[in-house]
């Protein structure tokens, strides 16, 4: 069963983590995190197109599809750690396929894991922590409380050669928590989204589902060409 999308705010989800940077001893309290009245504010004159869409495959792929999932969604990691990689060897990396990956929201967990895997601004590296972020999901998200969590991703983001000066600065950087937020709920409210993962293939919304089903859908696509 897929997990609902919950309509939260821009504001909410910010406000949800506000004690954990600034109770981090030596590191400067983070001013997004301050007050929801001022996070709404300021969410409605952000700028989304800032935001990078991470993309594998070709540019010219007859076939594009939009994956929409959560970091602390298990469903997505079950997808990240088999599908995904049948459809990476089987069809993205033969030409077939374009995937377009977009994070979803539902608490401050995955933006979190979101800011991290996007730290370095590199799209091979974003999907490498990608997958070490899902392959770990079951270790992060039960580290304990809010401070043992990001320290577990800190960990993940180190792991993958961030170095801590880096990783402080990207979970630091109240407008690209904002920016983020304000530009999952435009592009899941556009695509009618409400659970994860979900995938758009070729304009069409496809729910999670077997891999020989979803296989098919994909092969249904490419025969159209």
């Amino acid at each position: 069963m897929t997990r609902l999308v919950p309509a939260l705010s821009a504001a909410a989800l910010l406000m949800a983590g506000a004690f954990v940077f600034s109770d981090q001893p030596g590191r400067a309290p983070a001013s997004w995190l301050v007050g929801s009245a001022q996070a709404a504010d300021d969410a409605a004159e952000i700028d989304t197109s800032t935001i990078q869409d991470m993309v594998l495959g070709a540019e010219d792929a007859p076939v594009t599809i939009v994956e929409y999932a959560s970091f602390t969604c298990p469903h997505c990691a079950t997808f990240d750690q088999g599908p995904f990689k049948k459809l990476k060897a089987d069809y993205i990396d033969t030409g077939k396929v374009k995937l377009i990956y977009r994070e979803v929201y539902f608490d401050r967990y995955g933006l979190w894991a979101s800011m991290i895997a996007r730290c370095s601004g590199d799209t091979t590296k974003f999907f490498g922590i990608t997958d070490l972020i899902f392959k770990g999901q079951n270790d992060w998200v039960r580290a304990g409380g809010p401070s043992e969590i990001v320290d577990a991703l800190r960990k993940i983001g180190r792991l993958a050669g961030i170095e801590n000066d880096q990783l402080e600065a990207c979970l630091q950087d109240n407008v690209k928590a904002q920016t983020l937020v304000s530009w999952y709920q435009e592009h899941a409210k556009e695509d009618g989204i409400d659970a994860t993962p979900t995938f758009i293939i070729n304009g069409k919304k496809v729910p999670n589902q077997a891999w020989d089903d979803f296989k098919a859908v994909i092969d249904a696509e490419l025969a159209k060409q």
